[in-house]
């Protein structure tokens, strides 16, 4: 089609004079976006395939993503870099490492990790008990553990392992910050080398439903500088959100498409071979301009005007004119059979083509309505749209016939993917999943009152998955509806599409299935179970427990509604439920093996029960080698224990598997520190903040390191920075406090010690020392009234009798 732009050169032009400039020397991105709208026909593509052309013979790296590509940022980035990767002939390792760090988070989602803020759990007092009972046991770190309260300890344990559990909820909401950060500095290291760097990003209608959130905050510099040689081109058929868009309206330079001018549709049907006037008038006035129309009715070769019918729909009149000017059968059957699938490659095609026809795949790929890259064809929207509207209606039969072919070939490469891969993994291997998607597609064309209960047992499952798959499951579902026009299929197209756009679309989703659906008992059970997982994971225990219930009412078997509720058991403390839950799902062949003698293991070990929990730790190692999880787990339970070179030779161990396990970095600091080797456990804590700048906790306890070791200036530092990133932490206030006070600074230390009692009304430690301050600043009724009311709260708090024992003293008392 490339005369069809012989009349478009400004916007070639436009293009071209941006890729002439010296970026390194520009100071404004602001005439570097692009944004190419206008109607379906109107040559978007086509544009954008002619710039990323320039932009390579420019010298630049160029990647495109469309629809095809799109149905998260993960999805989307990982195919940008794959292809800018390619053409730069340079690996994006950095990426790349991000990328297995995202994978790990996703399966890390369904992992156990403890709740976080709130009043200390439980499960946490028990194990601090114990700790400080063993800690007190080595040398050196007597003083330090005869000052905590258990309390507080048990408020450090649950912040300690906040931080993998957020991890595993960011990856299960689809949370991709971490590759866009990763994705930016490969742009940073390639815009170095290139002159440009140039995205384009097109069908923007459906791309930036995913996209919009995440390129606004890539212009704002959300994810790291943006270098200045990095161009943006977006095209869809609309403006930009005004509300959204407003404050970057600068940014972008917006580039209307119009439909042909007369001049212009006269030059391509020249460059066709149409030069009778009578046809090309017929042509412009069918066509309206439309540059596809207008090329699918020069290659209809019409010699006269009548040729040219003007009536009913414009574009089923020029795709019918097109299709019914190919003069061979063969062509004009592949043609229509390639319009079934929503995306083809060789394979597909020759399951839809008839057997005479399936050696025209070179040829289908040159028509002008296919395009595509890589190994994957799609037919332009309007003019498949057209395709599939006409054979519906005119032979309902032989579209039936032709759907089920396809769906049954798509079933059989299902099958074929489903080898060697665990029921439970198949929704997260994206092969399964296009086969699967695709089969359910052709089956609710060919059946759609038959086949739409199992395609709704199905978006059970892909909303239990991730936000991404139930977005392609109902972008499935709406394209479906829109090929066959069924009632029931548009209802649940428009239901779902909404709960997509919900604030939580899996649970809106969920809901609606449960609500509406008329679910088999199989499904009910899982869509019960899937809202049981997603309450767990959002910390609503009591709820998640009452899904996981209703979905074991329907199905006693359900090891993963059995897993999660023990999961849901142990995050409240109901340590008892939680092993028999987890027990119970373990005698029935959980999937997951690992993952639930993990999670037993961790009931144990907050229960105290240590040598239990080691022995689960254990058989979750024989089972997954790799889980570092379970590593670390196994380290705090030898941590808490008094073990510690074991904890440290554990922790260890999962950092060699994962070398970005902050959590796992924090508690080796904390098992060196408890061990008296303060130097190391700061060096812990320093890279584990490296890894997590906001990683609060961490913060605190390189704080508490400084002090144990005398450096009171920079442990006041650290707990002030913990308090930036979390105003209540009351843990913190009260150590910059003693740390105040043992530097000599009794008003500031009064006043961050009582700052933690205003959080914490029944913070013993932190009243024993505000008491202590107060008798050190010789305010000794007030530090007596403070070590009384301790010691109300914690009458073994023998550090606090003699405190008070000496204030009398000093008081002459």
């Amino acid at each position: 089609m490339q005369a069809q732009f012989v009349g478009r050169g400004a916007q070639l032009s436009l293009f071209a004079e941006n890729l002439t400039k010296d970026a390194q020397s520009a100071v404004d991105p602001a005439e570097f976006l692009f944004h190419v709208r206008g109607v379906g026909g109107v040559g978007k593509s086509t544009l954008l395939r002619q710039w990323q052309e320039a932009a390579r013979r420019a010298g630049a790296v160029t990647a495109v993503v469309d629809e095809n590509d799109v149905h998260g940022v993960h999805q989307a980035l990982v195919d940008l870099a794959r292809q800018l990767a390619q053409q730069a002939a340079d690996p994006l390792k950095e990426f790349d490492r991000a990328v297995e760090q995202y994978r790990r988070e996703q399966e890390a989602a369904a992992d156990p990790a403890p709740r976080e803020g709130g009043e200390p759990s439980v499960p946490s007092r028990v194990a601090a008990q114990t700790a400080l009972g063993a800690a007190s046991l080595i040398p050196g770190a007597g003083v330090v553990t005869a000052m905590v309260n258990p309390d507080t300890a048990a408020a450090g344990l649950d912040r300690l392992r906040a931080d993998a559990r957020a991890r595993a909820r960011r990856a299960r909401d689809g949370d991709a910050t971490g590759l866009s950060r990763a994705f930016v500095s490969e742009l940073v290291r390639l815009c170095r080398k290139h002159q440009w760097v140039v995205l384009f990003l097109d069908t923007w209608e459906q791309t930036g439903r995913y996209l919009d959130e995440w390129l606004r905050s890539l212009l704002q510099d959300g994810f790291g500088p943006l270098p200045v040689n990095v161009m943006v081109v977006l095209a869809g058929r609309d403006e930009l959100a005004e509300r959204e868009w407003a404050p970057w309206r600068a940014l972008v330079v917006d580039v209307p498409l119009e439909e042909f001018t007369p001049a212009e549709t006269g030059a391509l049907l020249a460059a066709r071979g149409v030069t009778e006037p009578g046809v090309v008038e017929a042509v412009l006035h069918l066509s309206m301009g439309l540059p596809l129309l207008v090329d699918l009715l020069a290659l209809a070769r019409p010699r006269h005007a009548d040729d040219v019918h003007a009536g009913g729909d414009v574009v089923d009149v020029a795709v019918e004119r097109f299709v019914q000017w190919i003069s061979d059968p063969q062509q004009r059957e592949a043609v229509l059979a390639g319009a079934l699938a929503q995306q083809l490659n060789e394979d597909v095609f020759a399951a839809a083509a008839p057997q005479e026809a399936r050696g025209l795949w070179g040829w289908l790929c040159g028509q002008p309505f296919v395009s595509g890259r890589g190994d994957f064809k799609q037919y332009h929207a309007v003019v498949r749209a057209s395709m599939v509207r006409q054979q519906r209606t005119r032979s309902p039969q032989r579209w039936t016939t032709a759907h089920l072919r396809l769906a049954d070939a798509h079933a059989a490469w299902r099958t074929a993917a489903e080898r060697g891969l665990p029921p439970a993994k198949r929704w997260s291997d994206a092969r399964w999943r296009r086969h699967r998607l695709d089969e359910i597609y052709h089956r609710l064309c060919a059946n759609p009152a038959a086949e739409l209960p199992a395609a709704l047992a199905q978006a059970v499952h892909a909303a239990g998955h991730d936000t991404a798959t139930l977005r392609q499951w109902t972008d499935v579902l709406g394209q479906a509806a829109r090929d066959t026009t069924a009632p029931a299929l548009l209802s649940w197209s428009d239901r779902l599409q909404s709960a997509a756009t919900d604030d939580d679309p899996a649970l809106a989703s969920l809901d609606a299935l449960l609500t509406h659906g008329r679910l088999n008992p199989a499904a009910r059970a899982w869509a019960h179970t899937y809202r049981g997982r997603h309450f767990y994971y959002a910390d609503r225990y009591d709820e998640a427990v009452a899904a996981l219930d209703r979905a074991l009412a329907i199905d006693p078997r359900n090891t993963s509604a059995l897993a999660h509720r023990g999961e849901a058991h142990r995050q409240a403390g109901r340590l008892d439920q939680a092993v028999a839950d987890l027990t119970a799902a373990l005698d029935l062949d959980h999937d997951d093996a690992a993952w639930a003698l993990g999670s037993r293991g961790d009931a144990h070990r907050q229960a105290g029960r240590i040598d239990r929990a080691i022995a689960d730790f254990d058989a979750a190692l024989e089972v997954n080698p790799a889980y570092a999880w379970a590593l670390g787990s196994r380290g705090a339970a030898h941590q808490q224990a008094g073990r510690l070179d074991q904890a440290v030779v554990d922790y260890t161990a999962a950092l060699a598997i994962d070398p970005t396990y902050a959590w796992a970095l924090a508690c080796r600091g904390k098992a060196h520190q408890q061990a008296g080797d303060c130097e190391q456990a700061v060096a812990d804590y320093t890279a584990a903040l490296e890894l997590n700048p906001t990683y609060a906790w961490a913060l605190g306890s390189r704080g508490e390191a400084h002090q144990q070791a005398g450096r009171l200036g920079q442990a006041i530092t650290d707990y002030t920075a913990a308090l930036a990133i979390d105003p209540a932490y009351a843990w913190a206030l009260a150590s910059r406090g003693e740390a105040h006070r043992e530097a000599g600074h009794y008003d500031e230390a009064v006043t961050d010690l009582t700052s933690a009692l205003d959080l914490n009304p029944a913070y013993a430690w932190a009243l024993a020392h505000r008491g202590n301050a107060h008798r050190e600043a010789g305010r000794y009724d007030e530090a007596i009234a403070d070590l009384t009311a301790a010691l109300d709260l914690n009458p073994e708090c023998a550090w606090a009798g003699r405190q008070r024992d000496a204030a009398r003293r000093e008081a002459g008392r």
